[in-house]
């Protein structure tokens, strides 16, 4: 899981060298980072990047509390203190020596805009609940695999955002060039501000990259933002699997919040120890709750995707503890356990991993380590297009990756098949709506948008439980069941029985042909990235494959995602907004009922008494001489 938070001139930057570089603790004022860090037993900070050479640091290097304060407080080289004596005593001014040692534009020159400098932005990255429970009250070994696989999938991330991700820009955005290097401040943290367990890292990427010319440009920072659920999607792909290898587990589908994307969490870990470590987390959905009635009785409506994260940020600001007096890793990991043991016994605490191998085992057993691409790739078409509509490269990869994570169940990957299925994803689903245009700039790639070729999937209704009323279904359940629709039909498509065509068989057209040509290539040929089961005869038919791909694709995606889900039109008619319309209808029916008795009641009047009837006709109609008194005489 990734978040991001800004690092900027004026407060925030003096927050990460005080409080983030001190374990989010409140350091001793006027005592030094590395005395404090030494008597607090923290690990110090690490340089990473590959622009770290340029600077004339070394991967791995600690970060000093002065070099913090020059990156990122004041924009310029991490040691501008012994390059401004050098110049100094070369017998420069001292405002050319300060100039020199600026990585970019001055950020008094920003300022002087009145605009606040962007010095860096703080990627943190955590693993799922789970996995930190096991890494709290695993044993040695569990720890270290579990800190080797943060530290690779962290490292990954990092090296995809430098590849695919980060790019500079000057001319106030006109002009674009792409960054391979990056500058970053790791931080490695242990616990959250209740003392509980939470693993997780700050790296802070300065808003600095280097051009080929050897000048020093801001990033495009627009562009990091849009690439972070891509790039957290990576990380716990990458964590994930790394920890299911290494120890022998598997993963299984957790849904936090009804109708939105279960979390993967690994097997056998019980929901007790997950709530006993999440201590944040219930007091922020306690403050959620709350806020979120407040928006629906002030909006008249449910919060939209962008409303419940802006709720969620808000519910964490206001739960937030004050800053906590940061301890060693051992008194920490001492504490958790004899904390865990006095509230689930030592049988619980003991045996969690044991557990989870357990339960790993049976899901490994049923599950092979094998992807079919030609699934995955309508899986991950449909469920973008439900969700978004409109979309980009970013978010197809995002959901590859989903896919990836959902499927294979912590089972190793070959690498290079996420960017497949969404390259094939885009190819065969999806159309460019953004068209270069002659004179202007061609869009890059990841700015285009896209959208699929089949219908959006209409809104259905959930039957309520407990005495609650029926909701709507989320874009994510109605992006379920449109995806395993299309699946069931080419899997149906590829297993019908042959056609005989003048004494010919015609299975395989047939079949390519009713599925309106999604798949074939990739069932009749293995993908270049298609992770087959070893043991596979090669003489299989495609009726046969498409049958043992079926039997995988039931075991690696189970009911889960539809359990107490209905798509029964009775509770479409008992949802809320269409009881206030069907009341509505009823009233103006009977609105109508009662005119249509009036009119016949004057009817029948007419028939039994004609003169009566012409009288009143007479008089609801008068002449146009009565009409025409005391309006004086009408001009002929």
């Amino acid at each position: 899981m990734l978040s991001v938070a800004k690092v900027q001139r004026r407060n925030a930057w003096r927050y990460y060298v005080r409080g983030v570089a001190f374990g989010d603790g409140r350091r001793p004022v006027g005592q030094a980072l590395k005395y404090a860090q030494e008597q607090a037993g923290l690990l110090p900070g690490r340089w990473r990047g590959r622009s770290l050479a340029a600077l004339g640091l070394t991967a791995g290097q600690t970060v000093t509390e002065r070099q913090m304060e020059l990156l990122f407080g004041e924009g310029r080289h991490p040691d501008a203190d012994r390059m401004e004596r050098e110049l100094l005593d070369d017998g420069a001014d001292p405002a050319t020596a300060r100039l020199a040692t600026v990585l970019g534009q001055p950020i008094e020159e920003i300022e002087a805009r009145k605009q606040t400098p962007l010095l860096a932005l703080d990627f943190t990255f955590r693993p799922q609940a789970s996995v930190v429970v096991l890494w709290a009250l695993g044993d040695e070994r569990t720890r270290r695999v579990i800190e080797r696989a943060h530290e690779k999938a962290v490292a990954a991330t990092l090296e995809w955002l430098e590849d695919e991700v980060a790019e500079i820009r000057w001319s106030s955005g006109r002009r674009r060039a792409k960054a391979p290097a990056l500058v970053v401040a790791a931080f490695r943290h242990f616990d959250n501000r209740n003392g509980f367990p939470l693993l997780h890292e700050h790296c802070l990427i300065a808003n600095r990259a280097q051009r080929p010319d050897g000048s020093w440009y801001a990033l495009d920072t627009v562009r990091l933002y849009q690439h972070v659920v891509a790039a957290g999607t990576l990380y716990t792909l990458q964590m994930t699997t790394e920890v299911c290898e290494e120890l022998g587990l598997a993963t299984v589908p957790r849904e936090v919040t009804p109708g939105l994307r279960p979390v993967m969490e690994i097997a056998g870990v019980d929901q007790e120890l997950i709530d006993w470590s999440a201590t944040r987390r219930r007091r922020i959905e306690d403050v959620l709750e709350g806020i979120t009635d407040d928006y629906i009785r002030k909006h008249g409506r449910l919060p939209g995707e962008r409303a419940r994260h802006g709720l969620a940020w808000w519910a964490a600001q206001e739960t937030r503890p004050d800053r906590k007096t940061p301890r060693p890793l051992d008194q920490l990991l001492a504490w958790w356990r004899v904390s865990a043991l006095l509230k689930f016994g030592q049988r619980m605490v003991d045996g969690l991993l044991q557990r989870c191998q357990a339960a790993g085992k049976l899901i490994r057993a049923r599950v092979g380590p094998r992807v079919d691409t030609a699934l995955a790739i309508v899986d991950v078409a449909a469920v973008v297009f439900t969700v978004r509509n409109i979309y980009a490269r970013r978010h197809v990869l995002a959901e590859a990756r989903r896919h990836l994570l959902e499927t294979l169940r912590g089972r190793a990957y070959v690498p290079g098949i996420d960017s497949y299925i969404a390259g094939r994803a885009l190819q065969r689903y999806s159309r460019q709506l953004t068209v270069p245009q002659k004179g202007r700039r061609t869009p890059a790639p990841d700015q285009l948008s896209y959208t699929a070729d089949f219908a959006w999937a209409a809104r259905w209704w959930i039957a309520g439980t407990d005495g609650n009323p029926p909701r709507e279904s989320t874009r994510y359940e109605r992006a379920r069941v449109a995806s395993l629709t299309l699946q069931n039909a080419i899997r149906a498509a590829l297993t019908a029985p042959p056609a005989i065509r003048d004494g010919v068989p015609a299975a395989s057209t047939a079949t390519a042909s009713s599925s309106s040509a999604a798949v074939p290539s990739d069932h009749d040929q293995a993908a270049p990235h298609a992770v087959d089961h070893p043991g596979r005869d090669a003489t299989l038919t495609p009726a046969q494959r498409a049958a043992a791909i079926h039997a995988h694709q039931q075991a690696a995606m189970p009911q889960e995602y539809l359990e107490g889900r209905t798509t029964d039109p009775a509770t479409w008619m008992t949802s809320p907004q269409n009881l206030a319309r069907i009341a509505a209808l009823t009233r103006a029916a009977e609105a109508r009922g009662r005119t249509v008795e009036g009119q016949a009641d004057q009817t029948k009047q007419a028939t039994q008494d004609p003169a009566a009837a012409a009288g009143g006709r007479q008089q609801r109609h008068p002449t146009a001489q009565q009409r025409d008194q005391g309006r004086g005489a009408r001009p002929h």
